[in-house]
């Protein structure tokens, strides 16, 4: 499935292969740990596993039951992870025996609940590049200090989507069915998915107009009213807003709607609030005005509950060094949780990297 970059460079040659070597991520907690309290909190490595796969060992050597080890969100399985488990405190005594060739317990602490899905800040990043000539380095270089001053655009990256990326075709085909199992729900978040990466490739289009074509131009090729396109216009950042557009807080907190695109717009740039887009099902705000007449074609039917995403994110303390003598480029930064490292080196190579990946 093809997403529109927000970027205009040509495409830069680099290869990626994701491994531990190469690929590493490290969760970062919502908020600190009491040190006190019936739940033990374990920060542990893994490596070549899924989260899934982690927990299924934790579960057959202390003899828990999987639903009752909290964990705030999946991580890679071609990687070495970090993330933050928890289980009961009467556990204690039996993970002095645990065990595994592939998982390591950093340190472990106490705090008053167990850790719920979404517990998490976001995730910090550790990527190696290979293959990468000097004059390839220096232009990632430019595209990250770029992205480092705009942020970029919120895709879902195509581990959504399973291995043929077609996932989201079987959702489609879900949607009107009266009782969904497990499975189904699954597809149909993969075509929640998609229309919202529709979506967002639309508005990242629009904007890229905006940015390129005069006032004139722009009332021939936007069937919008004069004066909004004079707002678009007067807006700094790259994503443009809408009037009806739903943002939030960022990087976490209430949903409003925009009506003073100028003054939320300067908010934006400071990155004080940021727009959401819309993952399709029922009870969830939807955009009205000119956004909404955007946001209703990529809008289903769902029976499944709906939410709303960033629709534009901001990687933060982005960090690189190339070792010439080797041809690597090492790049650290951190996302928000929900936000995928690979759309940020896509939104790099302009160009699919999954072949790179197994």
């Amino acid at each position: 499935m093809n997403r529109l970059f927000f970027l205009d460079h040509s495409p830069i040659d680099f290869y990626f292969k994701q491994t531990p070597e190469t690929f590493v991520v490290e969760e970062i907690p919502l908020y600190e740990f009491s040190g006190d309290g019936e739940h033990l909190i374990l920060k542990v490595r893994k490596k070549n596993l899924t989260t899934w796969q982690m927990l299924q060992s934790f579960s057959e050597q202390i003899g828990i039951k999987i639903r009752d080890i909290g964990y705030a969100g999946l991580k890679d399985k071609n990687a070495l992870t970090y993330q933050y488990i928890s289980i009961n405190k009467k556990y204690e005594d039996r993970l002095k025996n645990f065990s595994h060739l592939n998982i390591k317990i950093i340190e472990i602490k106490k705090h008053k609940n167990k850790i719920r899905t979404g517990h998490l800040k976001g995730n910090r990043f550790f990527i190696r590049l290979k293959k990468v000539d000097l004059l390839s380095a220096k232009k990632i270089e430019n595209v990250l200090k770029v992205i480092q001053k705009e942020g970029m655009p919120n895709y879902f990256g195509y581990q959504r989507f399973g291995v043929d990326e077609k996932n989201f075709l079987l959702g489609k085909e879900l949607i009107k069915k009266s009782k969904l199992h497990k499975k189904d729900k699954f597809l149909i978040n993969a075509y929640q998915s998609y229309l919202f990466n529709l979506w967002l490739s639309k508005r990242v289009e629009i904007s890229k107009m905006i940015n390129s074509f005069e006032k004139k131009e722009l009332k021939n090729l936007l069937d919008f009213p004069s004066g909004i396109i004079d707002e678009l216009k007067k807006q700094k950042p790259f994503f443009k807003l809408f009037p009806g557009d739903i943002a939030s807080h960022y990087p976490f907190g209430k949903l409003f709607e925009v009506d003073d695109v100028l003054s939320e717009s300067k908010r934006f740039e400071k990155r004080l609030i940021s727009p959401t887009g819309l993952l399709p099902g029922s009870k969830v705000k939807r955009s009205n005005g000119l956004a909404r007449d955007i946001e209703k074609d990529f809008d289903e039917e769902i029976k499944l509950f709906g939410d709303r995403r960033f629709a534009w994110v901001f990687p933060e303390n982005i960090e690189f060094i190339y070792k010439e003598d080797r041809a690597w480029m090492e790049i650290n930064f951190f996302l928000p949780k929900g936000s995928y490292a690979t759309v940020l080196l896509e939104e790099i190579a302009h160009r699919k990297i999954k072949e790179k990946i197994t």
